[in-house]
């Protein structure tokens, strides 16, 4: 599987080489893209030898993967695609291709009753629609809310493998607060996803690290090293807060009011699964949950603006009032 993955990394960026027109590439300028390219999305400091290459180029220009490249030697020296605009990412999806996913879309389908893929549904709408989407007479029905620019995504398979195959990980992190990248040999546990980032939480020198996978720079694997595995069950590491962000602290009752304009969608929509209706009049609505206070939870009161007030603790109401009142000082 590794294997394949790196082969992948490889084509896509021989592929990214030969749309650069604005330069010529020989062979060992396609060897260093691909050993930089596997170095940054894998975290292996390998050099790509070249058999490989000339192996992966071969592979393009045939059909086996449905490629077909229009690759050429010119001057006897350097490589380019020969057709103009073409890339190994514009093949277009054959009827065959959509028949074949769609059979495996409605077998899928037939388990969705079984409590194992109880929340298989969605993701098998989303494919479903993916694949509609690719026949070119056909548009998306659904629109997922992403960011193409987030960084970090590349580590998310190869920290899913070390976890599913118990690795010890060495990683190079800058947080935004500090001033200089720090190395960090790590355990990882558990990946999380919330606001559409993603967060590694990981065990460090008898501690555990939330980690904002965009905030890591490079990423490899300690084979030698022996993991601890610490058993995380993310619906009990998570219960008590909003977020990702896990302290050491029992969770309090915070009691918020929230005007009837924007009450329905806090019902519809409740900060967290502890919430309850405390009282309603003809102005608003009384929530309270009971949750850790955290940096997301305040960022997520923070974002109704006038239209939440919190009632209870004290200190969370100050903490609030402090940050408002210096927003509005920035307006002054």
């Amino acid at each position: 599987m590794a294997s394949n993955k790196n082969a992948l990394i490889r084509y896509k960026t021989i592929d990214q080489c030969f749309r650069n027109t604005m330069r010529k590439w020989t062979l060992n300028d396609l060897i260093d893209a691909c050993s930089d390219a596997l170095y940054e999305y894998e975290g292996k400091d390998v050099y790509v030898s070249k058999r490989t290459v000339q192996l992966d180029i071969q592979m393009m220009r045939s059909d086996k993967l449905g490629y077909n490249a229009p690759i050429e030697v010119y001057n006897r020296k350097y490589y380019r695609y020969s057709e103009e605009g073409y890339s190994i990412m514009n093949i277009p999806v054959t009827e065959n291709d959509v028949k074949i996913m769609n059979d495996a879309i409605q077998i899928l389908r037939q388990f969705k009753d079984f409590s194992l893929f109880k929340e298989m549904d969605g993701v098998l709408q989303r494919l479903e629609d993916s694949v509609y989407s690719s026949q070119k007479e056909n548009k998306a029905i659904i629109h997922l809310d992403k960011n193409e620019q987030l960084k970090g995504l590349h580590f998310i398979d190869p920290l899913y493998n070390a976890i599913q195959q118990k690795k010890v990980t060495e990683v190079v992190y800058k947080s935004f607060k500090a001033r200089e990248a720090s190395t960090l040999v790590l355990h990882p546990q558990l990946l999380k996803e919330y606001n559409n980032r993603w967060f590694l939480l990981a065990y460090h020198k008898k501690e555990f690290l939330n980690l904002a996978l965009d905030r890591i720079f490079s990423l490899n694997i300690l084979d030698s090293e022996e993991y601890v595995d610490k058993q995380i069950d993310g619906d009990a590491y998570y219960k008590n807060i909003v977020g990702v962000t896990v302290a050491n602290s029992r969770p309090e009752r915070i009691e918020f009011w929230i005007d009837k304009h924007n009450a329905p969608y806090v019902i519809t929509k409740p900060f967290h699964h502890t919430q309850r209706t405390i009282k309603e009049t003809d102005e608003g609505v009384t929530f309270n949950i009971l949750v850790q206070i955290n940096f997301e939870l305040e960022r997520l009161i923070l974002g109704f603006g006038d239209s939440i007030k919190v009632i209870k603790p004290e200190l969370l109401k100050r903490r609030i009032k402090q940050k408002l009142n210096r927003a509005a000082k920035n307006y002054e």
